[in-house]
């Protein structure tokens, strides 16, 4: 069935692990911005990273329910620290160039044909801190998960 699908641990851990990390980066713009902004509860950059959340929740979930000497621990840990890797490498320098170029394409002359550019995204990478806080709040919800599992089953 369908639902079998609200059964997959691993699956379940990830999409809180994404949907907690984006909440929270929601709710700190409202808290340091005095301001709602929309965009953060799917946009990418910021504190918490949700993608070291995410697939740190679906690697700890993953080690519990498979087990942590598993090929497929082993397999998404090395996933994880990819993801983790580009979060806060290629993409957060990629951030700091698009934020050169956009002021690059503000000092240009009006007649210059560039110089209507939509600016580029500037919000894109983590740093290593970001990073960090969402591999911890991963880690956080995969085992909370498997406590709440432990716990249920029991009953």
């Amino acid at each position: 069935s369908y639902l079998a699908v609200f059964h997959n641990f691993p699956l379940v851990a990830a999409l809180l692990g994404f949907a907690i990390a984006q909440s929270i980066k929601f709710f700190l713009t409202r808290y340091k911005e005095k301001r709602w902004d929309p965009k953060r509860l799917i946009g990418s950059g910021g504190m918490p990273s949700s993608h070291s959340a995410t697939v740190t929740a679906l690697s700890v979930a993953i080690g519990f329910q498979e087990g942590f000497g598993s090929a497929l621990f082993a397999t998404s840990t090395i996933f994880a620290s990819v993801v983790m890797y580009d979060a806060s490498g290629v993409r957060l320098h990629a951030g700091k160039q698009a934020a050169v170029l956009n002021q690059i394409v503000c000092e240009l002359p009006a007649e210059h044909p560039l110089a209507e550019t939509r600016p580029l995204r500037e919000l894109l990478g983590h740093t290593p801190t970001q990073v960090v806080a969402g591999a911890v709040l991963g880690c956080m919800i995969g085992i909370a998960g498997q406590i709440i599992i432990a716990v249920t089953s029991v009953v």
